[in-house]
């Protein structure tokens, strides 16, 4: 097994391609185990006893929890996130995405990451959220700077980053609180509504609610982000898929497709885990207190359950893509994703005749511990 690799400066998607066929654990320059192949993040993913999400020093809700407790803030978080509940927003969403494609320009390169996935998914998750138009530039620079010191593997960089975010979500809290002392009426949107939300009979703590909205914005914008720039270099790269989906398919294909594309390409990473007690997985032996990843880029591409990673086929791997995880952690937030990556992408193909990659620069791709493409210049038609 090797010891010591160093994923620095390296597209992490194909220097886990070459590092899988031949092995399904390794161990990293950090001491963490990184799982690759697909059976075993699987396994990790399905043993939460094993395999604790307790990871973090900081609050992390609900994703750090586990057993009872992850289920308790589950079960009052998710009512957020039911088709029920979001079926409210299709049409805000359509409006946020027609009006940003209608802004871009024609016959020149815009990068679908910076001008088209950060602008759309600030926007959208504002629309969701009830949160403030006029925040959209302080958004998109905090999606750029978290990019960059998480690329830059800095802890104090990262760490100041992340309290840039918890006083940017105070500052959306607070009117609504002022708001309340002083007798106004309450807000009734997704963030008001999370403010008054109990867990186990009692209301969520400031740093509880404080912790939900980085999770659900900060982790998403810039998660997003990297979707629609794996996506639309999918589509310029086959244009022969751009004329099907332009000529209409059904949403549920459609939305399958895209999850196919993502298992491709999967930009989410990896998530971590600590091993609770000595653990053998893959024929190799964890200590307790083990850190470990569950690299779900490299087991979304495992050639021995997909056979050619890169052929496009959602209806034979659907039942085994790993883009959304498994388990108990499954993201919660797979609707909403799904939701406005569908509806994005419908507005860019119906206003545009074509989407190529631009041929005066090429496309770039992000290396680690960030997945997907950096940059994708494309040009609309």
């Amino acid at each position: 097994m090797p010891d010591d690799l160093s994923a620095a400066g390296r597209d992490l998607r194909a220097y886990t391609d070459t590092l899988r066929p031949r092995h399904g654990v390794v161990r990293n320059i950090h001491g963490e185990w990184v799982l690759l192949r697909h059976g075993l993040v699987v396994e990790a993913a399905l043993d939460d006893e094993r395999f604790s999400s307790a990871v973090s020093s900081h609050l992390q809700i609900p994703n750090g929890l586990d057993a009872a407790e992850h289920t308790a803030y589950r079960q009052a978080l998710d009512r957020f996130l039911t088709p029920e509940a979001l079926a409210p927003f299709h049409e805000e969403f359509r409006r946020v995405a027609a009006d940003l494609v209608a802004s871009l320009p024609r016959g020149v390169a815009v990068d679908a990451v910076s001008e088209v996935g950060v602008r759309f998914a600030v926007r959208a998750q504002s629309a969701w959220l009830g949160w403030p138009a006029d925040l959209e530039d302080r958004l998109v620079t905090w999606v750029a700077e978290n990019h960059a010191a998480t690329r830059s593997g800095d802890k104090s960089w990262t760490l100041k980053v992340a309290e840039a975010f918890d006083e940017l979500i105070r500052c959306v809290l607070e009117p609504r609180r002022s708001a309340g002392r002083e007798g106004g009426a309450d807000a009734d949107d997704v963030t008001a509504r999370l403010m008054r939300t109990e867990v186990n009979g009692r209301p969520l703590t400031d740093a509880e609610i404080v912790s939900v909205l980085r999770n659900w914005t900060g982790g998403d914008l810039g998660s997003i982000a990297q979707c629609v720039g794996v996506l639309l270099h999918y589509l310029a790269t086959h244009p022969e898929l751009q004329d099907r989906l332009r000529s209409g398919v059904p949403e549920a294909e459609l939305d399958a497709l895209i999850d196919e594309i993502l298992r491709i390409d999967d930009p989410f990473v990896s998530n971590r885990r600590v091993t609770t007690c000595p653990v053998t997985i893959g024929g190799v032996a964890l200590p307790q207190g083990a850190r470990v990843k569950l690299n779900w880029t490299s087991a979304n591409r495992d050639e021995a359950v997909f056979g050619d990673p890169d052929a496009l086929d959602p209806a034979r791997n659907a039942s085994r893509n790993l883009v959304y995880g498994i388990g108990r952690h499954v993201c919660p937030g797979r609707l909403l994703a799904t939701l406005e990556l569908r509806i994005a992408l419908q507005e860019l193909l119906t206003a545009s005749s074509s989407i190529v990659l631009d041929p005066r620069q090429a496309a770039e791709r992000a290396v680690s511990p960030v997945g997907g493409w950096r940059t994708v210049p494309v040009v609309l038609a």
